[in-house]
């Protein structure tokens, strides 16, 4: 089945594919079976581009000192994610602690946006969560720009509200 959701048109009585998605209907669904359909609420665009806005602006006002550590505004957007908990994280065990510096030297180069980290014989691996609109919905992407925007303005040292009324400023 496909991960993108399908369009349905309610009439009244029942819930039915638009025309585009009657064939990949036919495919993934049995009729008789019961089947959950979910309400996927739409993000607002202008709040979508408000929050990359104030990403760029972030990242042109990062201290020199962590500059290079964010080479793009995705390393920074990335790295945010991360910090803020919206994350994916997995460890392992290894035998030493060299073992473990050099799993992650392996590991590293493998996701550019990575945070990968060793503490004694763990290497720990921490990858951003997708911000997708198929991989986020309307409710979870505010609560995740807010905390990411939170992140972003403590790095370079200003209020939240101060970086989010700048972006339009600075547009």
């Amino acid at each position: 089945m496909s991960t993108a959701p399908i369009l349905f048109h309610w009439t009244g009585e029942a819930m039915v594919p638009h025309r585009r998605f009657q064939k990949e209907c036919d495919r993934s669904f049995v009729v008789g079976e019961e089947y959950r359909l979910a309400v996927q609420e739409h993000r607002s665009q202008a709040s979508h581009s408000h929050y990359f806005a104030a990403i760029h602006l972030a990242w042109m006002n990062l201290p020199e000192s962590q500059a290079d550590r964010f080479p793009t505004e995705e390393h920074l957007r990335k790295y945010a994610l991360i910090k803020a908990g919206y994350r994916d994280e997995r460890s392992i065990v290894c035998n030493s602690k060299a073992e473990a510096q050099r799993i992650a030297a392996f590991i590293k180069p493998m996701d550019e946006f990575a945070v990968v980290t060793t503490f004694e014989a763990v290497v720990t691996v921490w990858t951003a969560k997708s911000q997708s609109k198929a991989a986020m919905g309307k409710q979870v992407f505010q609560e995740s720009k807010n905390k990411v925007l939170d992140v972003l303005a403590e790095m370079i040292g200003t209020q939240p509200e101060t970086l989010t009324r700048n972006v339009g400023r600075a547009a």
